[in-house]
């Protein structure tokens, strides 16, 4: 392994035309690898309590939740808030997630399933909107970088989608062409940034959305990342 210094992102140096074939993954971090919804509502109705809204339940939350996250407080507000209200509110969530985020861990069976494909000789990748700052040390203290050709973490402001972010994090993995890759998420935005990208996606029941919501993406939803990682395997080219 070693570091792209140009965006701390880890890269294989053994990529390339000899990169070994079938499905490559490429993985979220909040909600699917990294088990943090608890942190995330109590994060968020923190905020919340900040910005004078009233609380919400796990349930409302992961049937009104959606990407870009602005419109996430449209549904709530009735209306998009201004540039300032996003700023504060942003600022709030994040400075009360960072904190809550040190008691989560990874989801039930992740780390096995990260070794076991890797094992397989099966390549795999982890693209996030979290900022890349604060990914790649957390990533790391869960033991699992090792896992990944490539870590990026968002590096742009934070009302966006992750579309654009996922081409770039497709285009720096050599070897490896959008066709095989599966996206393995637990929002809505993962499938729409797979299909951008010229990927396929499967949906995880177990982060942000609901199953009725998940399902609008049209794409497979599971409720278990050995479920994810099963249909992944069973499209491989």
């Amino acid at each position: 392994m070693s570091t792209d210094a140009g965006t701390n992102a880890v890269t294989d140096t053994g990529t390339g035309p000899g990169a070994p074939a079938g499905t490559h993954i490429v993985w979220d971090w909040n909600g699917t690898l990294f088990h943090d919804i608890d942190a995330v509502i109590a994060a968020t109705n923190a905020s919340f309590g900040e910005a004078g809204l009233a609380p919400i339940t796990l349930e409302r939350y992961r049937d009104l939740y959606c990407v870009p996250v602005p419109r996430f407080y449209e549904r709530l507000m009735g209306r998009l808030p201004t540039d300032a209200e996003w700023a504060v509110m942003d600022e709030a969530f994040h400075r009360h997630y960072w904190a809550l985020a040190e008691q989560a861990g990874l989801a039930p069976g992740a780390e096995q399933l990260l070794r076991e494909w890797q094992a397989a000789g099966l390549t795999q990748s982890l693209c996030s909107l979290a900022p890349h700052d604060q990914l790649i040390p957390i990533v790391r203290t869960h033991g699992i970088e090792r896992h990944f050709l490539r870590v990026d973490g968002r590096t742009g402001p934070s009302n966006g989608g992750k579309a654009e972010h996922m081409v770039r994090h497709l285009a720096g993995l050599d070897g490896v062409v959008p066709e095989r890759v599966v996206v393995i998420g637990d929002a809505v935005d993962d499938a729409v940034a797979a299909a951008h990208a010229g990927a396929r996606a499967v949906l995880y029941t177990g982060g942000s959305h609901s199953r009725a919501s998940l399902e609008t993406a049209g794409v497979p939803v599971v409720d278990s990342l050995a479920e994810a990682v099963s249909t992944a395997r069973d499209w491989a080219l």
